[in-house]
């Protein structure tokens, strides 16, 4: 296994490459609307209520309560290693100087994995929400055309292809245009709210806890329940505890981006002050408006009846309250989630690739930056690849990659924390999480524990991917890392002075 570790004063040598190096132009409003841009999207108008629904009832709202204290343990690892190490890669880079090159390597993998996953999938979903929030409105509306025996999802092409083009012309430019759509969404976000808010009941809210029932149909098949269920042999069951927690791994997916905004930490200015404030801004305010969302929906209507519907939504609220207009507004809200979610995806994917390639772990050639500093090559083939995909494959089936992907890299970074305190104290560090090494390692558990909760299948399909990394790792990265061809240092002899 490459033990061989890139050193802190490496990774920030390398981002002063002249021609391989991006700008610093962004501040911690950015990075606060960044964060907000990439969790708040069409989910928060539908997982609360399919959580509500057929997990927790009204205890829903603990659920998001705990998911965001899961997602902001693991985002104070992320802030202490962003101020600490303030170049592109997010967990890759941080992975790399503390754990090794093969490590690095795969949780970068998992990242590709990730951002390629959802900008597909959530484009394809774009066009869907386009034509129900036209269709909204009496304007007829066809999502897909028929070209030569294929159905092509045009506007799945199209929303990619226009923010592939703004990236190309720069981050601050990009940065600018989705705190407009990122702005327009909260703003309807919270319009709902406040109108929901005088059709809340109290009594909706009792039981706050429903009394635990077992799953309709008792246990599914071997593919389809989660690993923790298949090991243990658990048959699955409906509200109680276990069901507020399970609605806790549910709606904890709709904070997931948040490590995306760490990949932007090459193009911050003053990053060891600015990182932490704009990623901590950024989680509470999405923090809060989940929770409020929570409250209203589970208060306009009994959970039952919430349950009783086919795909509950927080529109079903309003609809059950007699309030059809909302999901007009309701469907823009979505679009607009959507738009600045595929946008910051978008940017993420391509900034993982570039710190890769400038490693030389994939070629060299794709990490050159243009004048504007602004890697155009990977910006464009992976826009290209990402449109292509979006546009003419069923990319639905493959969501869950998104969250393993992610909950992977969130339990190397934690665990990445504490090695980095005991090898390099001497660092100094912007932001320290408190209570070192017990929140990492509180964190590492938590998200391990909610990687369990996924199916079996996304497991298998999961290792399939590992496995092909893995095997393009060992064919060229190996080979043609810098690291290994200019001298490396293993972990074992790294020393707490560096």
């Amino acid at each position: 296994m490459d033990w061989r570790v890139k050193s802190v004063e490496a990774s920030i040598r390398d981002a002063d490459d002249a021609e391989r190096s991006l700008k610093r132009s962004l501040g911690t409003w950015d990075l606060a609307l960044m964060g907000i841009a990439v969790a708040v999207g069409a989910g928060i108008f539908s997982v609360g209520a399919q959580a509500a629904a057929n997990f927790a009832g009204p205890s829903v709202i603990v659920s998001f309560i705990l998911a965001a204290v899961t997602c902001g343990l693991a985002i104070m690892c992320y802030a202490e290693f962003a101020s600490t190490v303030p170049v592109a890669g997010s967990a890759y880079t941080f992975t790399y100087a503390t754990m090794g090159e093969l490590l690095a390597w795969i949780i970068a993998w998992d990242l590709i994995l990730e951002m390629f996953t959802a900008a597909a999938v959530l484009a394809k979903y774009w066009g869907v929400y386009l034509g129900e929030a036209l269709l909204a409105f009496g304007l007829p509306f066809a999502p897909t055309i028929e070209l030569a025996g294929l159905t092509i999802s045009w506007p799945a092409f199209l929303i990619v292809a226009v923010f592939t083009a703004l990236l190309v012309a720069g981050t601050q430019l990009t940065a600018r245009v989705g705190a407009v759509f990122t702005v327009i969404k909260v703003l309807i976000v919270l319009f709902v709210i406040v109108v929901g808010l005088f059709f809340v009941q109290a009594a909706n809210f009792t039981p706050f806890i429903p009394e635990a029932v077992p799953t309709e149909g008792g246990a599914t098949d071997a593919w389809t329940q989660s690993l923790f269920s298949w090991m243990t042999g658990a048959a699955p069951a409906q509200y109680g505890v276990f069901g507020l927690l399970a609605a806790a791994s549910l709606v904890f997916f709709a904070f997931i981006g948040f490590d995306v905004v760490a990949t932007s930490a090459e193009e911050v200015k003053e990053p060891q002050r600015t990182l932490p404030k704009g990623i901590f801004l950024g989680l509470g305010i999405v923090s809060l408006l989940y929770v409020l969302v929570s409250i209203v929906m589970t208060g306009m209507v009994s959970y039952r009846d919430l349950a009783a519907e086919e795909e509950p939504s927080l529109a079903t609220a309003f609809r059950l309250v007699g309030q059809d207009w909302a999901s007009a507004v309701i469907s823009l809200g979505a679009l607009a989630g959507l738009t600045t979610v595929i946008m910051v995806l978008l940017l993420g994917l391509s900034r993982i690739v570039f710190a890769l390639s400038r490693d030389g772990l994939l070629p060299r050639w794709l990490s050159k930056t243009s004048a504007r500093k602004t890697p155009v090559r990977i910006q464009l083939i992976g826009g290209a690849v990402v449109a292509v995909v979006a546009a003419f494959f069923e990319v639905g089936l493959l969501e869950e990659m998104i969250n393993i992907g992610t909950l992977s890299a969130f339990v190397l970074v934690s665990i990445a924390v504490v090695v980095l305190r005991r090898t390099r104290p001497d660092l100094p560090r912007g932001f320290r999480v408190p209570w070192s090494p017990v929140l990492p390692i509180l964190s590492a558990g938590l998200c391990l524990w909610l990687m369990l909760n996924l199916t079996t299948l996304t497991w298998v399909r999961f290792l399939a991917w590992l496995a092909i990394g893995i095997v393009i790792y060992l064919l060229y990265g190996r080979r043609h890392s810098r690291l290994g061809r200019e001298g490396a240092t293993d972990l074992p002899a790294v020393t707490p002075q560096g």
